[in-house]
């Protein structure tokens, strides 16, 4: 195991540690969830989605950061999209369960959706948003959060050379992303295969755990995508 493997799982395991035995540290990650929700969204996305994807790095070159990595500017992307996912988590609930009232007459919708007990009502509904969500919304979000990571390589992987080169959306989508691996593998296997299922899960979850559990998930995509690489 190298030094990096080591510090990796001390870090893991104190931070596992604080929230299971430092008294009163679940109750301010509710507490500060509840309040704050989009703040804590992008520090949710922001540390796991970039963890997810130095693990990635770590099984397909045997190190956690490498020159032009961009750390500072992974994170701040992945906050930014932290807040956009919790955004479209809460689209989709809330129109999901209307389309299902008003649209389609199930007028138990809400009652199902909203039962703190799990029954098969509940589960449909949730696995109906986590389809809307990840056939509409997921394509674009996994397409721009492609482009960026395009960009950050492109430019060093410095925040300077984030924010002062253009974001060249238009030319990236024509010619630089590989479309085998992002429409063939990304969009065609892992949204019914992964994301249909693990969001199901997600939205199934607590109100305040639900953004971090899909923080989670992005940290083991990166793990299934260094696989497929």
């Amino acid at each position: 195991m190298k030094k990096g493997d080591i510090i990796t799982t001390l870090a893991v395991l104190a931070v596992i540690g604080v929230f299971a035995f430092v008294p009163g540290a679940m109750d301010w990650f509710n507490a500060t969830t509840a309040e704050h929700g989009m703040i804590m969204s992008f520090f949710k996305f922001a540390i796991l989605g970039t963890f997810g994807e130095m693990l990635a790095l770590r099984i397909r070159k045997g190190c956690y950061i490498e020159k032009g990595f961009g750390l500072l500017p992974k994170m701040l992307v992945w906050g930014f999209l932290g807040v956009i996912i919790a955004s479209a988590m809460t689209i989709f609930k809330t129109g999901t369960v209307a389309l299902l009232e008003k649209g389609f007459g199930v007028s138990e919708a809400g009652a199902w959706f909203g039962a703190k007990e799990l029954t098969w009502g509940k589960a449909g509904v949730a696995l109906l948003v986590s389809v809307l969500m990840n056939t509409i919304f997921a394509p674009v979000f996994m397409t721009f959060h492609k482009v960026t990571d395009i960009h950050i390589a492109e430019t060093g992987g410095t925040l300077k050379g984030f924010f002062c080169n253009q974001l060249k959306i238009q030319e990236t989508i024509a010619h630089k992303i590989n479309w085998d691996l992002q429409y063939g593998f990304v969009f065609k296997k892992t949204i019914p295969l992964f994301w249909y299922p693990a969001h199901t899960i997600t939205f199934l979850l607590p109100g305040n755990y639900q953004v971090l559990f899909a923080a989670f998930l992005g940290v083991v995509l990166g793990l299934i995508l260094s696989i497929k690489k």
